[in-house]
């Protein structure tokens, strides 16, 4: 009876290693290959790459604020003095701010951080390679549970038969269940120990891309306008580390504005599971509002950001007019993950 209840057992281990191995691949795969762009990448990559979706808006603004396009008082307000914008998230920024009264930066940031021009530059990146969207990373861990729940059901297994086998009357004339049933234990544990997914979201190659842009020298993003040097380097200072970057006493008041609430510029350092070289890098929760643009894939996140995203409430599609697919589900809880799929604009999904 028992060599029923092993090959159950088997069968089930099989299948959950097989579909935990499928979520896996799909959780790395990358969908446009493309060469390390070295110093070249955009400004707001780099943004995403070095800080999530928040360093991304904080980035934008500081820029404009360079360029004398908005003004950020030290009350945190923000004021467009110029409606001219360089790319898609400057106009969602623009659009945010809305009338001369102009708009809290706290609140700001809220309504933009979700927007699918925001979330698309994480998704591009996702798609080249550099990090893995959160979608496919959560569903690679969750099918781990499967694994979790055939190795239960195989000792539970392993136990009954062992007790009938003491207690049968051809105890001995065959072989113990035991033996069969560690081995099948074994292997699993050693399966799930050896396919355990990626916890960190931005790739190897994601670190090496960092580490490009850093270089020896001060980065200059392409982006900024020319004969503007000094600012090019402090808005490609800040992409990277945030508001360190903002050392100097004349950046106090810009400082001051953008270390409040939900001031997610800090740079997240990589653990020693992700690298040990220490580089700059989204850590695993340091994406928490990154809600994706891939269809039909929820957005959530583990825990609270090293950056602060954590601990802020935004929606998840951004503004009234900048919506996660259209959706009117919202980013709750201290993860800011949302509590529903957002229509069309999930969180990530892929490499």
């Amino acid at each position: 009876m028992w060599n029923f209840r092993f090959v159950l057992a088997f069968a089930l281990v099989a299948l959950s290693l097989a579909v935990a191995a499928a979520f896996n691949r799909r959780s790395r795969r990358v969908t446009d290959p493309q060469g390390l762009p070295g110093r070249g990448l955009p400004l707001l990559d780099v943004a995403f790459l070095a800080g999530g979706p928040a360093r991304v808006v904080d980035t934008a603004l500081v820029r404009m604020e360079r360029e004398g396009r908005v003004v950020v008082s030290r009350a945190r307000r923000v004021t467009v003095t110029s409606d001219r914008t360089s790319d898609p998230v400057e106009r969602v920024l623009v659009t945010a701010v809305g009338g001369r009264a102009g708009r809290d930066l706290s609140v700001l940031r809220s309504s933009v951080v979700g927007s699918p021009e925001v979330q698309r530059i994480g998704d591009g990146l996702a798609a080249r390679g550099l990090l893995r969207h959160p979608a496919a990373l959560r569903a690679a861990w969750r099918a781990r549970k499967l694994v979790v729940l055939a190795l239960l059901v195989t000792l539970v297994l392993g136990v009954v038969s062992t007790v009938q086998w003491l207690d049968g009357p051809d105890r001995d004339s065959s072989a113990p269940p035991v033996f069969p049933y560690g081995v099948l234990v074994l292997f699993t544990v050693v399966s799930l120990v050896a396919t355990r997914p990626a916890k960190s979201r931005i790739t190897p190659a994601g670190r090496r891309q960092l580490q490009l842009v850093r270089g020896s020298t001060p980065w200059r993003p392409r982006e900024v306008a020319a004969g503007q040097a000094g600012h090019a380097e402090l808005i490609g200072a800040f992409a990277l580390d945030g508001t360190q970057a903002l050392r100097g006493s004349e950046h106090r008041a810009l400082r001051e504005a953008l270390t409040g609430p939900y001031s997610a510029t800090r740079p997240a350092r990589s653990s020693r599971g992700s690298g040990a070289d220490g580089t700059t890098g989204l850590a695993t929760g340091a994406a928490a509002a990154w809600c994706g643009a891939s269809p039909a894939s929820s957005c959530g996140s583990s825990g609270g950001s090293s950056g602060g995203h954590g601990s802020s409430h935004h929606s998840c599609g951004g503004s009234s007019s900048h919506s996660c697919g259209g959706s009117s589900s919202s980013c709750g809880g201290s993860s800011s993950s949302c509590g529903s799929s957002c229509g069309g604009g999930g969180c990530g999904g892929g490499s």
